[in-house]
C-alpha cells in the first residue's frame, strides 16, 4: 500500500436525508487530519443531502454499534457545496449532462442512470451555475436540490 493510500479511511454516515425524507447511511473517504484526535477531511460527494461538502473537515470516532468510525460533526467548512440532480426527462443522457457541468467546473459522482450528486467548489461563481441548473429544470430535464450550500455560494445567489 502506498503511504497515500495509508491517509484514507472509510467512514460511516448515518444521517436524516431531508431530500428523501429519512435515515440514510452512506460509507465515505476521508483523509486522515489529525486522526488522534478524530478529525478527518471528506474526501467523497454525498448522495443524499447530508450538511457536509468535500474537503469540509469533520470529527468521527469509533462507534461500536456500527462496528467502525463514524461521523458526529462537521469542524471546519470548506466553502465547497454540494447539489443533488435528478434526471426527469427519459429522452435525455445523465452523462451529457453531467459533462455540460464538468465544464463549468463541477464533479460529479452517478448513483443510477438518473441520479447524480455534484461538487460546487468554493472558487466556483455558483451563480452561473445555477442559472444553468434553473434552464435545464425549466426545460424539463432535471429537478436539483442544494442540501449543502456554503455561504459564499448562498450570498452569490442572493446579491
Amino acid at each position: 500500500m502506498t503511504k497515500k493510500k495509508d491517509n484514507y479511511i472509510k467512514v460511516l454516515f448515518r444521517y436524516h436525508s431531508n431530500v428523501l425524507d429519512k435515515i440514510v447511511v452512506e460509507t465515505m473517504w476521508a483523509i486522515k487530519v489529525d486522526e488522534k484526535n478524530g478529525i478527518y477531511k471528506l474526501d467523497s460527494i454525498p448522495f443524499y443531502g447530508l450538511q457536509i461538502a468535500t474537503d469540509d473537515e469533520f470529527f468521527a470516532e469509533y462507534d461500536e454499534l456500527e462496528e467502525m468510525l463514524s461521523y458526529r460533526k462537521v469542524t471546519k467548512f470548506s466553502g465547497n457545496s454540494v447539489v443533488l440532480v435528478s434526471i426527469t426527462n427519459e429522452e435525455i443522457n445523465k452523462e451529457i449532462i453531467r459533462n455540460k457541468f464538468k465544464s463549468l467546473g463541477c464533479t460529479s459522482e452517478g448513483l443510477n442512470e438518473k441520479y447524480f450528486s455534484m461538487e460546487i467548489l468554493k472558487s466556483s461563481n455558483y451563480l452561473k451555475i445555477r442559472n444553468q441548473l434553473e434552464e435545464y429544470e425549466d426545460q424539463g430535464i432535471l429537478v436539483y436540490a442544494e442540501p449543502c450550500l456554503s455561504d459564499k455560494h448562498r450570498n452569490e445567489i442572493i446579491n
